[in-house]
Formats: structure tokens, C-alpha cells, sequence
């Protein structure tokens, strides 16, 4: 990934494959990884800018979670299984089991970035 671009537009796996995604962040800003619906990413999307707002994220980084733990609502850490956060110049990982489900995809909701195009489609067959 780069800024509000990732390298595949698509990703294809089977039912029940299991996939170790490597993630390099080749931009200048901070990006998210997370699988989702449409509307789930929307919802995070709004977490997201509580985040910005309270200080846990800006544009280029993440800062120490833990002193927020219930400070936001359901107390968010972004400890979620289906996403990870990517500081310019990292490379992180996810691990995820695919179900048989449809209309998922890969997104950052980093806020205005989802918009800008930063989504792909996960076709599971």
C-alpha cells in the first residue's frame, strides 16, 4: 500500500482459506488494513475519527493506546482480529480465516481514505 492506494483492487481466496497478508505501508501516512462490509467499514470509519480527535492517531502514526482503555466508547483500542494500523515505513500482519460470505472487502478507514479509493473486493469462492 501507498498513500490512499493498495497495490491489488482485488483478492481472491476459497472458503475456508486461511491467509497470512504481509502489509507494507510505502507511503508518508498512517493506513489501516481491515476486512469488512461496506457498512461495517463506514461504522469504523466514525471510531476512527474519535480516535484522531482524542489524540490516539495522526495523519503519520499511532501513540500509546493502553492509558485510553474506556475512555471512548466500548473503550477502542484498534485490537480488532480483522485489522491492523501500518505506520509509513512498516510492515505488519494479519492473519484471517475466510467464510463462505459475500460483498466483503479490504479498506483503511483512516478517515477520507476509504473514500479516495483505499477498498478492494475479496471474492471467496
Amino acid at each position: 500500500m501507498s498513500d490512499n492506494v493498495f497495490a491489488l483492487e482485488t483478492i481472491e481466496v476459497k472458503a475456508g482459506e486461511t491467509v497470512r497478508f504481509v502489509l507494507h505501508n510505502d507511503g508518508a501516512l498512517l493506513h489501516e488494513f481491515n476486512l469488512g462490509y461496506s457498512a461495517t467499514h463506514a461504522a469504523h470509519e466514525q471510531e476512527m475519527i474519535a480516535m484522531f480527535r482524542s489524540g490516539m492517531l495522526t495523519p503519520t502514526g499511532a501513540h500509546d493506546m493502553s492509558h485510553m482503555e474506556g475512555e471512548m466508547d466500548g473503550g477502542m483500542a484498534h485490537d480488532d482480529p480483522n485489522s491492523v494500523l501500518i505506520e509509513p515505513g512498516a510492515r505488519e500482519e494479519l492473519i484471517w480465516t475466510f467464510s463462505k460470505t459475500k460483498n466483503l472487502e479490504f479498506a483503511c478507514n483512516i478517515p477520507g481514505h476509504y473514500q479516495a479509493g483505499m477498498v478492494g473486493k475479496v471474492e471467496i469462492r
